[in-house]
């Protein structure tokens, strides 16, 4: 029976690598696939990862409709067994419907994969949705860290250096490196433990204040 599969971790966790390993592995095995993706580093229409592995994939916009894109493919004649869908969370709470239906009428495996909060600590809407319907939820075990060598579990975004917690939801960045959202302002990502998102104690930071004693736990 096809299964809806959603893989999930903090940015660094590796969703993208696997990915691309889960499209490499059913492909090997004769089965046919097509990958989507949105808003990845490596620009429109491209499935990346950290580790330098890219590969095409159908861009999905907020109009995208996978039932009709899928059935419409398969009225023409196309085989399909499989989708991978990598930055779930930025697709919408219909999108996820969609897909979930396409499982349950058409039994076609659908793995996606994606981050489930923002740097806010809130869940993305997709995600939401993902955690509400998918047959299987994973949690990479692919642990991204904290500066400070624990298991990271939140994603902080920087502006020009200083860790923020309200703006814009979507605005694509990287961990590594900075995006020039704004011409005044460097946007960048970075992953906390809890404990160190809630001070909002970037690596920066902590660097800046090493010689100072670690706050006190109150407030």
């Amino acid at each position: 029976m096809a299964e809806l599969q959603f893989f999930t971790g903090t940015m660094d966790s590796g969703k993208s690598t696997l990915a691309l390993q889960t499209n490499h592995n059913h492909a090997a095995r004769g089965r046919q696939g097509q990958i989507f993706v949105t808003r990845d580093r490596a620009g429109t229409g491209r499935l990346s990862s950290r580790l330098g592995l890219t590969h095409d994939a159908l861009e999905v916009d907020s109009d995208f409709d996978f039932w009709r894109h899928v059935v419409d493919h398969l009225t023409q004649g196309a085989r399909i067994d499989y989708l991978i869908c990598d930055e779930a969370q930025f697709y919408s709470p219909d999108q996820i419907d969609q897909l979930a239906k396409i499982v349950d009428e058409l039994q076609i495996d659908v793995f996606a994969f994606g981050i489930l909060t923002d740097f806010r600590t809130l869940m993305f809407p997709g995600s939401a949705r993902l955690v509400e319907l998918a047959d299987r939820m994973n949690v990479l075990q692919v642990e991204a860290l904290c500066w400070c060598g624990k298991r990271a579990t939140h994603n902080a975004r920087t502006e020009n250096g200083v860790m923020v917690v309200e703006g814009d939801v979507i605005v694509v960045g990287d961990v590594e490196q900075p995006d020039q959202h704004d011409a005044d302002v460097d946007i960048a990502y970075e992953v906390l433990c809890r404990q160190h998102h809630r001070r909002r104690l970037t690596a920066a930071r902590a660097k800046a204040v090493s010689l100072a004693p670690e706050p006190l736990p109150f407030g």
